[in-house]
């Protein structure tokens, strides 16, 4: 299966992240640009999106460009720092990009921004398998 094909057929089969309203914005061998709005049930008690939420986004972005490599990919240490508070009708942007693939463990750090601002930084370890995507 060509790699870029891979993240539009995770996210095919990928309930959580069609609920989210993740899209692919852009998508090559070795990196994912995904987008999404924030809706109001995606909003916690104190008025700002759930931290869950721009982790989620990052996090498939990470999963997605990962596995543009042809290999199933899944990851075993992920963590995020948020950086500015996201609100209702914020359309956030996370983009992966992993460069070198060397060895079974790699390495990223995804950006989500809110239009030019940072509003979280995504820290993640990926697994390769040898198992390979099929259409």
């Amino acid at each position: 299966m060509k790699g870029e094909a891979i993240p539009h057929k995770m996210l095919s089969q990928d309930a959580f992240s069609q609920w989210l309203g993740i899209e692919i914005l852009e998508c090559e061998v070795g990196r994912c640009k995904l987008g999404m709005t924030i809706r109001k049930d995606m909003i916690n008690s104190m008025n700002k999106a759930h931290g869950g939420i721009s982790y989620s986004l990052a996090d498939a972005a990470f999963g997605f460009a990962a596995n543009t490599h042809g290999k199933y990919a899944v990851s075993i240490e992920t963590s995020i720092n948020h950086i500015e508070a996201v609100n209702e009708g914020d359309y956030l942007v996370a983009e992966s990009v992993i460069e070198k693939v060397k060895n079974k463990l790699g390495f990223n750090v995804i950006e989500v921004k809110r239009e030019e601002e940072l509003v979280a930084l995504f820290k993640g370890i990926v697994y390769r398998t040898q198992k390979d995507w099929e259409e």
